[in-house]
């Protein structure tokens, strides 16, 4: 498949943001890339013409009930069959910080026997409150998440987050073999750490929100379907870089655009 084929959906809904950023991205690889309404989508039951699906980030129906909570119950009443069928046939969804929440509310991550009818982990409220800061994360994935192919192993990234309910947590009584299931089917993505690649052990601020072993981003077992709680979107040109006026060596691109990039060269070379 050419680039300019691979057509992406960006889902919105009333309180979703950085939409049109994600957009951009996709556009500045020389994809397709459209923007719609949950309504707009339902109304059309086109979402098989898409080859990749994301969920934006933002607040979601105001993050009434619990973040991601209303999103995802609509989605799956309304296009719950179109979704499974688009997972079955190993189409990317990507979930960026209120779309992480949607995937974790729909029992689409973990995922660890396929999508669950219930939310096996959770996406809590921080421990000091809504945070918006640059952080680093890094890549612990040893290739199963298809989101991460131009992202090297232990590679350290930079991207800003801005949460209140970004918080990994697992179900306390089964956190350690459900931890032990998410690195023996290479679940395990991103995890937050200092500038060096030190993991934060659950410390603030490298760890902005208190989540369990760090965890930034997680994938499905298939490593098709992809949460991530920093903004990607945020961190794809150079100039959205908060320090960027004191570098004086800049590439074109920021550590974001890696995010992207491997989304649109899997489905490049999918086809």
């Amino acid at each position: 498949m050419k680039r300019e084929e691979i057509k992406t959906l960006i889902m919105r809904v009333g309180g979703t943001n950085c939409d049109a950023e994600t957009q951009r991205a996709f556009r500045e690889l020389g994809a397709q890339a459209e923007t719609l309404h949950l309504n707009e989508v339902v109304k059309r039951r086109n979402l098989m013409d898409y080859n990749a699906l994301v969920f934006p980030g933002g607040f979601a129906h105001g993050d009434y009930v619990r973040s991601g909570a209303i999103w995802a119950r609509l989605v799956m009443a309304k296009l719950g069959k179109e979704l499974k069928a688009f997972i079955d046939e190993g189409r990317p969804i990507l979930g960026i910080c209120n779309g992480f929440q949607v995937l974790v509310e729909e029992g689409l991550l973990p995922g660890f026997e396929g999508v669950s009818a219930y939310p096996e982990a959770s996406l809590a409220p921080n421990i000091r409150g809504y945070q918006c800061r640059w952080v680093y994360l890094k890549n612990e994935n040893r290739g199963n998440c298809i989101f991460t192919g131009k992202v090297p192993e232990g590679k350290v990234l930079r991207m800003p987050i801005a949460h209140g309910e970004g918080r990994f947590v697992l179900p306390k009584e089964k956190e350690g073999a459900l931890l032990a299931k998410l690195y023996e089917n290479d679940m395990v993505v991103f995890r937050y750490c200092d500038k060096n690649g030190v993991a934060a052990e659950e410390k603030y601020p490298v760890n902005p929100n208190g989540a369990f072993h760090d965890i930034a981003g997680i994938c499905n077992r298939e490593g098709t379907v992809f949460g991530m709680m920093p903004h990607p979107e945020r961190a794809f040109y150079w100039w959205q870089q908060p320090d960027w006026t004191r570098q004086t060596q800049m590439t074109q691109y920021g550590d974001g655009k890696l995010i992207f990039e491997s989304i649109v060269e899997h489905l490049a070379k999918r086809c």
